[in-house]
């Protein structure tokens, strides 16, 4: 089970990801996020990252970028992919070919598997992050719990990302529920926004793990 810790914005909080066992770690470009990060502060967080030798993808989260800035910022930043949360038509994930993923929103099975038809021809894993579907202009981050039905049906035919309200306490069930290649969680693991806890992360990633 892969698990993905988002909005990391400190590097205390990237290497106690890190040492709670994740495999991928957030860095959110949406200025209105409370986990947004400038690209200098992020470059210096992944340099940080690197040198320490850790095993560990790194993904840049953007809202309704332009690919080719996207594309800049993941080189700048050395971030190793993508995921585009907001409104980007299949166009621009075609621009960034295996860079980028998306993520999606369904509110019902029927849309889950239109998403994913529009969205989810990535090879490599994940194909797709099923977070929840929240208020307009709302792009994740929410704590909102999301259809866990909608996204095994997904599960079962592509490898997704489970985000949308996971903690530690309800991870195991998602798991359980969803069958999904990984768990993203930014929100169910924070001491404030923006800014991580470490025994929350270990609970979760313990949690999520089956342990």
């Amino acid at each position: 089970m892969i698990v993905k810790i988002c909005g990391i914005t400190a590097l205390d909080d990237a290497l106690a990801a890190r040492d709670a066992g994740a495999d991928m770690l957030g860095f959110n470009f949406y200025p209105p996020s409370p986990r947004y990060v400038e690209r200098t502060t992020c470059s210096r967080l992944v340099n940080a990252i690197r040198s320490r030798g850790f095993q560990v993808t790194l993904v840049g989260i953007f809202v309704n970028t332009p690919p080719d800035e996207v594309g800049r910022i993941l080189d700048e930043c050395g971030l190793d992919l993508a995921q585009l949360s907001g409104d980007e038509p299949p166009g621009d994930l075609a621009r960034l070919s295996e860079r980028a993923f998306k993520a999606i929103r369904p509110r019902d099975a029927g849309e889950a598997l239109s998403q994913a038809t529009r969205y989810g021809g990535r090879a490599a894993p994940p194909a797709l992050l099923v977070d929840a579907s929240a208020g307009t202009g709302q792009f994740g981050g929410t704590g909102q719990t999301g259809n866990w039905e909608a996204a095994r049906i997904l599960a079962a035919r592509r490898p997704i990302l489970l985000a949308g309200g996971l903690r530690p306490e309800n991870v195991a069930a998602a798991v359980a529920a969803v069958q999904p290649w990984g768990v993203d969680v930014a929100s169910g693991v924070e001491s404030s926004p923006g800014r991580k806890e470490a025994a929350k992360m270990q609970a979760f990633v313990r949690a999520a793990h089956g342990r």
